[in-house]
């Protein structure tokens, strides 16, 4: 049988290296319908522009069209629909995937159906500088479109919150004014219309261990295929690695795949993978939903990989096929796997990285292990573009696969030593903060 021609959005080199590892991938062609880095543009999104483009490729391809897909934020997550209806093939629909995308929209939905979110409301970008009504710190700010924690603050009093409105404020049209032409494809309920795309809300801040829950939902049928815990660096809010399976009691689990279920039915969402992240506070019982992503996570494909023994990919990719998406249970090499993040939280110059030739020695010494730096020594930090929030600076993402937590964070001590980062002392400060090899480490 002649391979089905899968074509992708946003496509990169390390997620292709995942797809064609896989046994799988034979039945399958693989086309980049575009690059990760047309899809960003440098932080600038011309959507209409990047339809047109992405339209041409698919009328001009010689061969049969047989699945469009992507597994990135917006905008890929709003293109795929689009192309998908366009061309006649399977996907989600475009309104069900906009309800998840617009945060004033999706807690609408939400309440609904659960009670497990948190207290929010609309701010206003022109008005006084306080709190909208009810609401109680601390809270979060954040454009009601945005993505890898890009313009959310979190304050804790009225100066902090006067603060982070004025940067919303300044920055929101960046992806607010694309987000506004998909908008307009759509009828929208009032409440929807009048906010736009380039709002901003507030929610009281949810507490407890953060994890997300992925699944799909396939003709109907909405399933839960894996829960991965994120784990912060001590006393912030940024991510120190992603872990799976999770460690969570299985009675919360099953209530996370529950209010998933619900949700996900309430929303509309079909055809397409998903993941909802939530935090749990064991200590109370309390879960708290922080958002819906009409997608499944990129940066868990390899965990899901070396734990189960497919990555998450698939699903995504059966799905618009027509084939069966469940993915194996427990088949892989390993008992635990994780994506580190290292960070730096000041501002530097990169002085000195290990090159790539010692890294992949690195990697083939100790099995389990990948690195991939996201700097080069001569690098200001705060003058490189990267995905990354408000607080830090991403350095590397590193990749352990181990039998036990011993070995997981060993792995990773190992790997950020072989790093080897170092920075100008003028610039900012060079402590643990850095590379996360003192307690960040220790405390992992």
């Amino acid at each position: 049988m002649e391979p089905s021609n899968v074509f992708i959005v946003g496509l990169d080199d390390k997620n292709l290296d995942v797809l064609c590892a896989q046994p799988f991938a034979e039945r399958y062609r693989f086309h980049a319908l575009s690059g990760h880095e047309e899809v960003q543009n440098g932080g600038e999104v011309e959507l209409p522009e990047l339809l047109d483009r992405m339209e041409r490729r698919l009328q001009e391809f010689p061969g049969r069209i047989d699945a469009v897909v992507g597994y990135w934020d917006f905008p890929v997550s709003t293109v795929v629909p689009i192309l998908c209806r366009r061309f006649g093939l399977r996907g989600p629909d475009l309104e069900a995937v906009v309800k998840c995308e617009h945060k004033y929209w999706s807690r609408l939905e939400q309440r609904q159906v659960i009670e497990e979110y948190p207290r929010f409301a609309l701010v206003d970008l022109d008005g006084p500088a306080k709190p909208p009504e009810g609401l109680r710190y601390p809270m979060w700010i954040k454009p009601v479109k945005s993505y890898s924690s890009e313009l959310a603050f979190h304050v804790a009093d009225d100066a902090q919150y006067a603060k982070a409105v004025a940067a919303v404020r300044e920055g929101v049209g960046r992806l607010g004014e694309p987000f506004e032409f998909v908008l307009d494809r759509l009828d929208l309920p009032p409440e929807i219309a009048e906010a736009g795309g380039q709002a901003c809300l507030a929610e009281e801040s949810l507490t407890g261990e953060q994890v997300t829950v992925e699944g799909y939902s396939c003709d109907g049928r909405i399933e839960v295929y894996g829960i991965v815990d994120s784990v912060n660096y001590p006393d912030t809010s940024s991510f120190l690695r992603y872990q799976y399976p999770s460690a969570l009691p299985d009675s919360v689990q099953d209530r996370l795949a529950d209010i998933s279920r619900r949700v996900i039915a309430r929303i509309g969402l079909d055809n397409s993978t998903f993941c909802i992240e939530y935090f749990c506070d064991l200590d109370s019982g309390r879960i708290g939903l922080l958002e819906v992503n009409p997608r499944h996570s990129q940066s868990h494909a390899e965990l899901f990989e070396q734990v189960d023994g497919i990555p998450n990919h698939y699903c995504q990719i059966a799905i618009a096929l027509g084939e069966d998406p469940r993915l194996p249970r427990r088949q892989g090499p390993y008992a635990l796997a994780a994506k580190w993040f290292l960070r730096r939280f000041t501002d530097g110059r990169v002085t000195h990285r290990a090159d790539d030739e010692a890294l992949e020695r690195l990697c083939g010494e100790i099995p389990g292990v990948k690195t991939i730096p996201l700097v080069d020594a001569g690098a200001r930090l705060s003058e490189v573009s990267q995905a990354t929030d408000s607080y830090s600076y991403e350095l590397a993402h590193v990749y352990t696969a181990a039998a036990d937590q011993k070995e997981l964070r060993d792995k990773y001590t190992r790997a950020v030593a072989a790093l080897d980062f170092r920075f100008d002392e003028d610039l900012g400060d060079t402590g643990t903060g850095a590379g996360g090899t003192g307690k960040e480490a220790e405390r992992a």
